[in-house]
């Protein structure tokens, strides 16, 4: 009888450390899901910023694509500028010039140009610039025509070209591009003199 107590004991302790024993490794298979889980959550979480960046950047570089569009739409290349007139000196300046390649159409009221000599400045617009070759006014200025205009420039005060002086040219096509030329006028201020 004192063996099969002891050994009752045995078994009963044998049960212990198994139950112990379980108890252990599903408190490490609980805390292995949980570690699972986080990492799960954190690269959810991860992930979710990584794509918000990504459509952040993509709508900043679309706007930035739109801006840009919108700034060398319509831009006017000048070919050439040579000084013209009546008479020498020269009063007035020939501008050729063309629109950028891919440019929209504009109509040539919507052109606007300036030009600044010290305290002074001229400007007005387009419209009486034609195609080169035809005869009239250019209502429109599309891409691949070249076109001319003279812009009369006499009076003391309106930006004459005069001798060893150089003044500040610019147009402004609508909202779109923006061209800045320097005149640049040597000692001659004659007609037919190339200024750019």
């Amino acid at each position: 009888m004192g063996d099969t107590k002891k050994n009752k004991k045995m078994v009963k302790n044998m049960k212990e450390n198994t139950n112990e024993n379980s108890d252990n490794l599903a408190a490490i298979g609980i805390g292995a899901m949980i570690v699972f889980i986080a990492l799960i959550l954190v690269a959810a979480v991860a992930a979710a910023v990584i794509i918000q960046t990504a459509e952040q950047l993509q709508q900043n570089a679309q706007t930035t694509g739109e801006e840009t569009t919108d700034l060398l739409a319509s831009k006017v290349f000048i070919k050439s500028i040579v000084t013209t007139g009546a008479a020498d000196p020269a009063t007035s300046i020939f501008v050729t010039f063309e629109l950028a390649p891919g440019s929209d159409s504009i109509t040539a009221a919507n052109v606007m140009w300036a030009i600044e000599c010290g305290a002074n400045s001229n400007s007005g617009d387009f419209t009486t610039a034609s195609q080169v070759g035809t005869a009239g006014n250019a209502v429109t200025l599309n891409t691949g025509s070249t076109y001319s205009i003279t812009l009369n420039l006499a009076g003391a005060t309106n930006c004459p070209p005069t001798a060893n002086t150089a003044n500040e040219f610019m147009i402004q096509s609508g909202s779109g591009g923006f061209t800045y030329e320097l005149l640049s006028y040597g000692g001659s201020v004659d007609r037919g003199v190339v200024v750019v």
